[in-house]
């Protein structure tokens, strides 16, 4: 259908012509209420804002002196976030003279990271901040 047809069709039953995929060939419209377009589009974008929201960031704080049974359930509850769908922040707590030692408390941190069961990948590198180091995962 040419577009004066589809104009003049869209006029003769009071309704709008809008454009739903510009980019095809040809162009796709649809005739309709452009109101009623609107309204159901600011819908669906409320729609996704509020699912995005669902995916917050959860903290888990470790220390680097913690035995082997205080890193599995840590690891568990930071399994349980992934499988969520949640991003986890972990956050190795330094105390006194363990601040100078970064070493170990970055290999107390690789240790931890193993014991995460879920599919993960880090978000970047392990950085200073606060009072030790602060890395954070996702779901793979």
């Amino acid at each position: 259908m040419t577009r004066a047809e589809a104009l003049a069709l869209a006029k003769e039953k009071g309704l709008d012509l809008i454009e739903i995929a510009p980019m095809g060939k040809p162009p796709v419209v649809r005739i309709m209420s452009f109101d009623k377009f609107r309204y159901h589009r600011e819908k669906e974008e409320k729609k996704q804002r509020q699912a995005q929201k669902n995916k917050e960031m959860k903290q888990v704080r470790i220390t680097p002196r913690a035995a082997l049974n205080d890193f599995q359930i840590k690891a568990r509850k930071v399994d349980e976030f992934l499988k969520e769908g949640h991003r986890v922040e972990i956050n190795i707590f330094l105390r006194g003279r363990e601040k100078y030692n970064k070493e170990w408390a970055l290999k107390k941190l690789a240790e931890f990271l193993t014991l995460i069961q879920e599919p993960h990948q880090k978000m970047g590198e392990p950085k200073q901040g606060g009072r030790g180091y602060v890395i954070q995962v996702m779901k793979k």
